[in-house]
């Protein structure tokens, strides 16, 4: 159970990764279960995470 995970057990993975000056690293995750793209952003000490819309606010679900 705390022990090291395959990465296909993980719930999670990274869909994409990019450090942006002044802005900080920006993450897409995927969830492994729904398919649900999540924006998480790291910006000095603190960080959030957020649904990832489309261009019409639509949440973006992998196929």
């Amino acid at each position: 159970m705390f022990g090291k995970k395959n990465d296909e057990d993980q719930r999670f993975y990274i869909k994409s990764s990019e450090d942006v000056p002044t802005l900080g690293r920006i993450i897409v995750l995927v969830d492994r279960e729904t398919g649900v793209n999540y924006l998480q952003t790291w910006v000095g000490s603190g960080s959030g995470i957020t649904p990832l819309l489309d261009a019409n606010g639509q949440v973006v679900v992998e196929d």
